[in-house]
């Protein structure tokens, strides 16, 4: 197994920037080369269609878009909240093993922040609700699929998508939620949204997050004035994608209105364009600079092959054991109990304690 090293990437695409060093991850984290995993997430489809599908549907949970509201993060400042999401997704399936675990514990931080009362009904919202949890957990994975099988190669096999599924349970053991409670199968990803569905409601607060969150152009950083209509319709056409993915009935109950015929003639615009991009690691990675800069430096060493320091995979367990981290849903109960005594029993604005620690991990907030 040849050392690590670094890559000079050099100089790509002029003034939409240029990537410098590429750092080795200090291991494969808890997938790595071969694994199906990365062999999905690695497409262009996922970081872009598949990723703003899990986002857009997650709004339709009322406890999670109660927490989106409240923030107002996608609002105020839609290009880091998007970038810091993103970031995330990609460091659970490419980071090293200590970056991810100190994500997700730092995250346990971040989301003691958002809990409150549900502003339609009885009841309140908790960020790190396992219930709450789980349903990012399945629509993230489950919409990178789907994405990927609509306008990437193509449908899985029955032994890779089995692989999937228990690598999202795998993933799941950063979240609060049990890994226990995931599918194993895709007809148990379908029976849990179908239980899922008369939980479902596409409130004022909801169609507002989700029609925001399909306005692809406000995540993209300012246009030279002669870039502008290419930049137009690469946003029209990643909504027109993204829209195609969504049921008809969640479309109807989000009042979201798209032809059939746009979303059959966007399968194959979006497929070429994606086997296209998919052809150069460097031009996936500009690309994706222009969505999410903090990214790139998680996805570059897969796309550019530079090894980690230490070639190995490890379990979630071994590795929180090795750097000294505990289950999410074990993490900071404290800090949590006290956000939550200050929301709900004192009717106070939370503490912001994780929000600055979490910038070196997660990104900038502004």
């Amino acid at each position: 197994m040849p050392g690590p090293r670094r890559s000079k990437v050099g100089e790509v695409g002029g003034r939409f920037g240029s990537f410098g060093e590429v750092e080795p991850h200090e291991d494969y984290g808890f997938f790595g080369p071969g694994s199906v995993v990365w062999k999905v997430w690695s497409y262009p489809t996922s970081l872009t269609v598949g990723f703003q599908r899990a986002v857009v549907v997650e709004e339709l949970d009322p406890p999670l878009v109660a927490a989106v509201h409240t923030t107002q993060g996608i609002y105020q400042r839609p290009r880091t909240r998007y970038d810091r999401t993103l970031r995330y997704f990609a460091m659970v399936a490419f980071a090293g093993s200590r970056e991810v675990c100190r994500a997700a514990d730092v995250l346990v931080k971040v989301h003691s922040k958002a809990v409150g009362r549900l502003p339609y009904g009885d009841g309140t919202y908790d960020a790190n609700d396992p219930a709450s949890q789980l349903w990012i957990q399945l629509t993230g994975w489950h919409s990178i699929l789907y994405a990927y099988e609509r306008y990437g190669p193509g449908k899985l096999g029955a032994e890779e998508e089995k692989e999937y599924w228990e690598a999202c349970a795998t993933a799941a053991e950063l979240q609060t939620c049990s890994p226990d409670d995931i599918p194993r199968t895709r007809e148990g990803v379908r029976a849990y949204f179908e239980r899922m569905r008369p939980q479902l409601s596409a409130s004022p607060i909801a169609r507002q997050a989700m029609n925001h969150l399909l306005r692809t152009e406000l995540v993209l950083p300012p246009t030279p004035g002669w870039a502008k209509p290419l930049s137009a319709v690469v946003a029209r056409a990643q909504r027109i994608a993204t829209v195609a993915t969504l049921p008809r009935w969640m479309r109807e109950l989000a009042g979201i209105r798209q032809s059939r015929l746009l979303d059959v003639l966007i399968v194959p615009v979006m497929k070429l364009s994606f086997a296209l991009a998919h052809l150069s690691p460097r031009v996936e990675l500009l690309l994706l600079g222009r969505l999410s800069p903090s990214t790139v430096p998680v996805i570059a060493p897969m796309k550019l092959g530079v090894p980690p320091r230490n070639a190995e995979v490890l379990p979630p367990a071994e590795a929180r054991a090795r750097h000294g981290f505990v289950r999410p849903a074990e993490a900071h109960q404290d800090l949590r109990a006290r956000q939550a005594a200050r929301v709900l029993g004192e009717g106070r604005q939370p503490s912001d304690q994780g929000l600055v620690e979490s910038q070196a991990i997660l990104g900038p907030l502004g």
